[in-house]
């Protein structure tokens, strides 16, 4: 399972124009799902990304997690986006290969439990899975990190 995680200023993602869910700052989560992930694996990923490091304490150093945020800040959120090209092959050709990705079927379930367990620590937003959606963000820094789990 991969995760590219981008600190944000605000992030919102759109189906056919229509807001479906949006964030002040926070982590934005564009979610890819491999053939061989598991609940487990998502797990992993999910504490991962919520205790990744990537926000600034009071001397300025990346030392604070989104948990630790959404604690003291009460605005910051996290906005998880499905995101199934993050699985391609780009090893050999010029055009990707999706072989790695996991089923559809598979995928939405782990990205959806990914959603609802994240929604139970910290304020999380969704994509729509599977929809062709319109992503907009103010990336903070940039700061933008690959986890896999």
């Amino acid at each position: 399972m991969i995760a590219l995680i981008q600190r944000v200023r605000q992030a919102s993602v759109a189906v056919q124009g229509e807001t479906v869910g949006q964030i002040g700052g926070g982590l934005l989560v564009l979610l890819g799902v491999e053939r061989d992930d598991t609940p487990e694996k998502a797990d992993k990923l999910l504490r991962k990304v919520l205790s990744y490091r990537v926000f600034a304490d009071e001397a300025g150093k990346m030392n604070l997690s989104l948990q630790q945020v959404c604690a003291s800040d009460g605005t910051a959120g996290l906005l998880v986006v499905s995101q199934f090209t993050l699985a391609a092959d780009t090893q050999k050709g010029l055009r990707p290969n999706f072989s790695p990705a996991a089923p559809p079927e598979t995928a939405r379930e782990l990205y959806d439990d990914f959603c609802r367990k994240a929604a139970q620590s910290v304020p999380t937003e969704c994509g729509r899975f599977g929809a062709e959606m319109q992503v907009s963000l103010v990336n903070d820094g940039p700061v933008t990190f690959w986890l896999q789990g």
